[in-house]
């Protein structure tokens, strides 16, 4: 009976995802963060949901002060070398 009722003052699922992820950018109304908490007390999917988005955003803070480099794509220096060795040989030896 609680989580029926429950369920008719929370927002839907689908928009519990919208607000998790703007809640994360900026304050929401304590409203709008009363409703959310109370759905996820009856939603755990919305529940685990958040709890990805909130690992998310820490890894990427992590990651942020792990002083990576720009392009975490780009070859490393002695992969650069290699190549353009490689390439350097390729087209000394056209017929």
């Amino acid at each position: 009976m609680i989580t029926t009722l429950l369920a008719r003052i929370t927002p839907s699922c689908k928009d519990v995802t919208a607000l998790s992820s703007q809640s994360m950018d900026r304050p929401l109304p304590w409203s709008m963060r009363l409703k959310l908490q109370l759905h996820y007390w009856i939603c755990a999917a919305c529940a685990r949901y958040r709890d990805q988005l909130s690992l998310i955003r820490q890894t990427l803070r992590g990651s942020e002060k792990a002083n990576l480099p720009a392009d975490p794509s780009a070859p490393s220096p002695d992969t650069k070398a290699r190549l353009t060795e490689a390439f350097s040989a390729k087209r000394d030896h056209r017929p």
